[in-house]
């Protein structure tokens, strides 16, 4: 092997050692996305777009619908989200499992249907925040930016209009955070009165929550609005989150 070649081989194994490097050193962020209910057409497009948003904020994201794979990756992983998953998907030990995540410090985000998932698990809903009861027919509506600071709203107006499918909620945590807040006089068919928050964070137990109920549709995930509101959510916990 001639000197041009040694030099060119140890740049290669260089480059190539930098590259792997600075990919283990990127927080990881595991998709789950386990329907057993309705199965929402943006799924796909979702994942595409984390991972896509990954690409561009320094964090490496997998997707899986097995929650076996949920399960055995957890202790690799900084966060999970929840994207649009539905019914009841974990059984009493992955749900152990899975607590014990949060429980670490393990964060998480919920998309949509995540909030009509394991219904019967009261400990899930109040990681959470807050439990689906159902929605009207997709329409334009107003949020109202409550918090302007954070970084899944910073970016935002006062007021936010959107088409989207607008969940009604039972159980909501007194102590969320809202982010966005649904003006009920801005379309048909809410159910929370002034009190109907659509976006909001939260710290449960050792964990750094976040939960958006936009995303229903394909082109929510095409809208820049959108992705900005999804990557600033999704950083916020990985910001906050200490685990591995």
């Amino acid at each position: 092997m001639n000197k041009t070649t040694l030099l060119g081989t140890l740049f290669l194994i260089l480059s190539f050692s930098g590259i792997y490097s600075y990919a283990q050193k990127q927080p990881k962020v595991l998709v789950f996305s386990k329907t057993e209910g309705y199965r929402h057409k943006s799924i796909e497009s979702g994942i595409k777009s984390i991972k896509k948003l990954g690409k561009e904020n320094h964090f490496s994201v997998t997707a899986t619908e097995d929650a076996d794979v949920l399960i055995s990756s957890l202790n690799s992983c900084k966060a999970i989200i929840f994207l649009s998953t539905s019914g009841d998907i974990l059984n009493n030990k992955q749900q152990e499992k899975f607590r014990n995540f949060i429980e670490n410090g393990g964060g998480f985000i919920g998309i949509h249907s995540a909030a009509a998932t394991e219904s019967d698990w009261p400990w899930y809903g109040k990681l959470v925040g807050a439990q689906f009861i159902d929605h009207p027919k997709l329409q334009n509506a107003i949020m109202e930016v409550v918090d302007q600071k954070h970084p899944a709203t910073s970016f935002l107006d006062k007021n936010w209009k959107k088409f989207d499918e607008w969940y009604n909620f039972k159980n909501i945590a007194p102590n969320i955070s809202i982010l966005l807040n649904l003006d009920e006089n801005s379309y048909l068919g809410g159910k929370n009165g002034k009190n109907h928050p659509i976006a909001w964070f939260q710290e449960f137990e050792k964990s750094t929550m976040f939960y958006t109920g936009l995303g229903h549709t394909e082109e929510s995930f095409k809208d820049p609005d959108f992705l900005k509101h999804l990557s600033g959510g999704i950083l916020s916990v990985l910001n906050k989150t200490k685990t591995n």
